[in-house]
């Protein structure tokens, strides 16, 4: 029970620093900072109507209400993130910003450490689901089970569904927790699997050593 009430005392501990917006602000912002910590040239948005604009969600905390950097829906309402990260990641939140209207995603799933997933792959259980409300203000933070994310690599979020347009938009995705440096091995075995082909991988092993020479 004290850890229940220590969960609690923390809660609220937020929502003041929230309220305080001279320096709680700043500390609630760097709390979502792990935007910084995405592995951007492999970051991934299927079903995205303009390529690259998934990418664009993810931004600092402060830049939440900006209206002008969004990503929409193309095919369906349905949106897939692949988000590697430079080392492992506690995640502890995630905020999502829409629209007030029908195109605010209404369902989340999470998937931790699942490269390349695909839509095929969304059948399977998440590892969190959450219904969402529309939060066009970024009000709003989901928090994981952290036990369950204690260690990801890798991130997916599954936009399955909307409040009933044909299309979703998104206009920012926040990351909240704590990032640690993957050791060595871990981030070789991240780079191997970055190439589904194993055709590649002999590219893979070549490729470095060009390097060195030149």
């Amino acid at each position: 029970s004290v850890t229940m009430a220590h969960g609690h005392g923390h809660c609220s501990c937020c929502c003041g620093e929230a309220a305080a917006v001279s320096g709680g602000d700043q500390e609630r912002g760097a709390a979502w900072g792990l935007y910084l910590r995405i592995d951007r040239q492999r970051l991934q948005c299927l079903n995205e109507r303009r390529e690259g604009s998934g990418a664009l969600v993810f931004r600092a905390w402060e830049e939440r209400k900006d209206r002008t950097q969004f990503v929409e829906s193309d095919d369906d309402e349905e949106l897939l993130f692949n988000i590697p990260f430079t080392g492992n990641v506690k995640l502890k939140g995630v905020i999502v910003v829409g629209e007030d209207d029908e195109t605010h995603p209404a369902e989340m799933r999470l998937f931790k450490n699942i490269p390349h997933m695909s839509f095929d792959d969304t059948g399977r259980e998440p590892d969190q689901m959450f219904s969402l409300n529309r939060d066009p203000a970024g009000d709003l933070e989901y928090p994981t089970k952290i036990a369950r994310f204690s260690n990801v690599y890798h991130l997916s979020i599954h936009f399955s569904k909307n409040f009933g347009a044909e299309t979703t938009k998104i206009f920012y995705i926040g990351l909240k927790g704590e990032w640690t440096e993957a050791h060595r091995h871990e981030v070789t075995i991240c780079n191997y699997e970055a190439s589904a082909n194993p055709a590649d991988h002999k590219l893979e092993q070549i490729t470095p050593q060009t390097h060195f020479i030149s």
